[in-house]
C-alpha cells in the first residue's frame, strides 16, 4: 500500500505546483460556470492532467473518477480525484485550497492524501495505518468536552444544501463550543 501512497503524494504535489503556477496570475485564467454556480478553470483541468498523467504511468489499469474528466473503466482499483477543491477560494486569490486524491479497492477507501500547495502541508492516511500530516503521525483532539472544543468547518456555497437546517446546526455547534473557524482547506471540512 506504501506505494500507492507514495505515488498518490507525488501525483499531489505535481498538481499543487500548477495550481501555484496559475495562482501566481489569476488575471489570465479561462473560468467557466458549471451546474449549481460552481466554478472550473484551466488550473483545475491542467491540475487534474497532471495526477492522471502520473497515474496512468505508474497503475494504467486502475479506473479512475476524476471531477472534470468524469469515469474511466479499469480493474477494482479506483482513483477518485478532485484536482482543486476550494476553487471559489483558489479564483479569489484566498490562499486556502488543496488537491485531493483517494484510492478505493473493491468497496473500500484505502487511502488518501489532501496537499495544501500554499503551506506545504501533505495530509496522508491509508487503512489500519492512521494519519500524518507531513509524515508527521496526527491524532484526535483530547478534549472530552464539547465546550472546550474549537471546531473547523465549511460553509456550503450550492444551491441543493438546506441552509436553513444546516444555520441551526452551526448554531448549536457556536453556543456549545469554544467557536466555529473556517478553515479554507479541505483538511479541516
Amino acid at each position: 500500500m506504501t506505494n500507492y501512497l507514495d505515488m498518490a503524494v507525488t501525483a499531489a504535489r505535481a498538481a499543487g505546483e500548477v495550481l501555484n503556477r496559475y495562482g501566481r496570475n489569476l488575471q489570465a485564467l479561462k473560468i467557466e460556470t458549471k451546474p449549481h454556480n460552481q466554478l472550473v478553470s484551466e488550473a483545475d483541468r491542467m491540475a487534474e492532467k497532471a495526477i492522471i498523467d502520473i497515474i496512468r504511468t505508474h497503475y494504467p489499469e486502475h479506473s479512475i473518477l476524476a471531477e472534470e474528466n468524469g469515469d474511466s473503466d479499469g480493474n477494482d482499483y479506483q482513483w477518485i480525484i478532485d484536482p482543486l477543491d476550494g476553487t471559489n477560494n483558489f479564483l479569489n486569490g484566498f490562499p486556502f485550497y488543496s488537491v485531493s486524491i483517494a484510492l478505493k479497492q473493491a468497496e473500500n477507501l484505502v487511502l488518501g492524501v489532501v496537499y495544501d500547495p500554499v503551506h506545504d502541508e501533505m495530509f496522508s492516511a491509508y487503512a489500519g495505518q492512521g494519519a500524518t500530516l507531513n509524515h508527521t503521525p496526527m491524532q484526535v483532539s483530547r478534549k472530552s468536552e464539547m465546550r472546550r472544543a474549537l471546531i473547523g468547518t465549511d460553509v456550503p456555497h450550492r444551491s441543493d444544501v438546506d441552509t436553513e437546517r444546516y444555520l441551526k446546526i452551526h448554531e448549536r455547534v457556536i453556543h456549545n463550543s469554544l467557536g466555529i473557524r473556517r478553515g479554507g482547506s479541505a483538511a479541516l471540512d
